[in-house]
Order: structure tokens, then sequence, then C-alpha cells
């Protein structure tokens, strides 16, 4: 079990904090080679993700659901002096992954430049105490560090978040930190050199719109590991099953987590509509314009988890979800309710046992 966070009002508890009891048993019972800064070895790093037993018979608990090897690939680029870029659809666990690598790695998940399109070079770089700068000019005590700039200093993780949403000409300020391992400060005439441990890791995705492509040049600079979604239905079931159960938990949501039969129907009916197929392959559907991810599937029954719980008996229903639902399948007011009505008709109404679904969502169609 966990250690918690000093507050319990804390709404979502940094993985460090979250998972520290994990982390520290890791660093205990860790006897493998440890990298310059590391807090441990990069075999207990993949045991932190993926899960599993140590020899006192403490379990780690597994953070992410996939393909082991993906896992050590990206842990091993971290060794080296290439960044790591996870790359995947929406819903991938991307970020997730990012921050329990750092938390393992690091033990600080928060040095994180989040990517927008209003995201400027000083948040790669440095900005200014403009106060400092008016009373004593430019000097190191009037520089605001960014995070990168933070990690190269303290020899740390630092984290992109999607970072193709970053304007192209604000993502080139990482080239010089990843080639030459240094930020210049011309104001100064001076320099921060990395020191050992630093490393990046960033996330990107080339589905959504808004999307600014990588130049070459900094492409070159990552490791490229890509985050596929879930293999199998019952893959997807189990990692929805563990997300909702920890967020109606977080959220203190007095609903029978035991009683989700609704969250096979909800990972099947995203599964077809993101294949273009039923489950049996029998019938073709049409894809909808929205990703339809994993994270969706999460949202679409921890929603209908608060309405169990809240405005119902605390047993999920086929009409708790069906809200939930139909605004993730229908992003597009057109074109996607035009598909959705068609996998209704086509799909749901003649699947055996799914009238009371297809009747909710029919009513909110």
């Amino acid at each position: 079990m966990s250690k918690k966070t000093d507050s319990p009002d804390i709404l979502r508890a940094h993985a460090e904090d979250q998972y520290a009891d994990e982390l520290d048993a890791l660093i205990r019972h860790d006897n493998r080679p440890v990298p310059p800064q590391w807090r441990m070895s990069p075999w207990a790093v993949a045991t932190y993700l993926l899960g599993g037993t140590l020899d006192d018979g403490t379990e780690i608990s597994p953070k992410y659901l996939g393909s082991r090897r993906v896992i050590e690939i990206a842990v091993a680029t971290l060794v080296t002096d290439r960044a790591l870029l996870l790359l995947g659809v929406p819903g991938t666990a991307k970020t997730w992954v990012s921050e329990h690598l750092t938390a393992a790695v690091s033990g600080n998940s928060k040095l994180l430049v989040q990517g927008t399109a209003g995201t400027n070079e000083e948040a790669i770089r440095y900005g200014w105490n403009y106060a400092q700068l008016l009373a004593n000019g430019p000097s190191r005590d009037a520089i605001v560090p960014s995070p990168i700039m933070r990690a190269m200093e303290e020899g740390r993780i630092a984290r992109v978040e999607e970072l193709t949403r970053i304007p192209a000409d604000v993502q080139d300020a990482l080239i010089t930190v990843l080639s030459e391992k240094t930020l210049p400060i011309p104001e100064l005439d001076s320099e921060v050199q990395a020191t050992r441990g630093f490393n990046v890791i960033a996330t990107a995705n080339d589905r959504d719109k808004g999307v600014n492509d990588l130049s070459s040049a900094l492409k070159r600079r990552f490791n490229t590991v890509v985050l596929p979604l879930p293999d199998t239905l019952e893959q997807e079931l189990e990692i929805v099953r563990t997300r909702v159960a920890s967020l109606g938990k977080a959220l203190e949501l007095p609903a029978e987590l035991e009683a989700l039969s609704e969250m096979q129907r909800v990972v099947t009916v995203f599964r077809e509509l993101r294949a273009g197929t039923t489950i049996d392959q029998r019938t073709a559907v049409k894809s909808p314009s929205s990703t339809l991810s994993t994270a969706e599937a999460i949202s679409v029954m921890t929603n209908g988890l608060s309405l169990a719980a809240h405005f119902g008996n605390g047993e999920v229903s086929a009409a708790d979800v069906a809200a939930g639902l139909v605004g993730a399948v229908v992003k597009d007011p057109v074109q996607d309710t035009i598909i959705w009505q068609e996998y209704l008709e086509t799909v749901m109404r003649t699947r055996k046992g799914w009238s009371d679904l297809y009747d909710a969502c029919r009513e909110l169609s």
C-alpha cells in the first residue's frame, strides 16, 4: 500500500508521492548497477512501470499494461545521451508513462513543460525577473530558470508534454540542449552545462488538429518509442477497470465497482468504431472523427460512476454510460451523428442483451 500524501485534500498526487512506498521498496531491494544520478537501476524502473513481486513479498502494482519490450526500450534510451520521444494516438498512456518514468528515475516528475500553441521560448530556455532586471541589470539572480534549465543543473529528467503542439521555432530551442547538452545565456556571455543524469522525455501525437511537425534536426535528437493501443479487448478492459477503480477511490464516488457490467460494452463499442468492423468481423462500420481512445473509455465510465453514485442506486446502468458514450463518439454534429445512428441500427439494435443500452442511446440521440 502506497504512502499517503501530506494533505488529504490533494485531488491528484504526483506519482512519486502516490507510490512512494513502492519506490522506496524498489530502492532498498535494488542490487543492480545504478546509472549516475538515478535513484534505482533500469531493471527496477521497468519493474516499477510493469509491476512485479520483490524478494520480501512486496507487490509492485503495474502502472502500464502493455508490451514489456516497449518499456525496456524507453528505459534503456534514458541511460544513453539520446532523448526519448513517446509517440502514439491520444489515450495511449504517453503522459502516464512519462510521469512514472521520471518519478522512478529522478524522484521528481514536476519538471514539466506543457506544450500548447502559446508556449514560448522562455518555457524551454529561461525567463527574467523583471524587477531584478530593472534594479540590477542582467545577472544570474535575475534569471527565472525553465524546467529544462533546472533539470540540466540538477541532473534530472525533464518532461515536455505535447511537443507537436508547440510552435516549430520554439521546438527548435531544444536542439542545442539535446545535441550539445548546453543552454547558452548570451545576455551574460555564459551558459548552463547539463550535469550527468540529465535527459528529456517528450510526448507527441499526430492525430489531433493543431499539430506542428518536428524538424528533421530535432527528430534526430530523439529515440522514438511508439505506444500502441491495447492489443486485445481483455487488455483494454483491464486498463479501464484499473484506472476507473483508482479514480473512483480518489474522487470518493460511492458506487459499486464490482457491478460495472457496462464496462465491457463501452470498450467493445470503442474498439469496433476504431477498427471499422465488429468484434466478430462480420459487419463493417464507419469510424467517426473522434479518437475513441482508452482514455475516453475511462472518462465515459468515470462519468457513469458519478451518475450512478449521486443520481442512481450506486450500480452503473446503461442509462448512466449512454450520455458519456454519445458525447465521446459524436464530436462532429453532422458526420459523426450519421455514423453513430448507423452503428446503433446495424449493430447495437440487433445484438443480444444490448437492448437497454440501445434504448438509452436512442433516447439521447
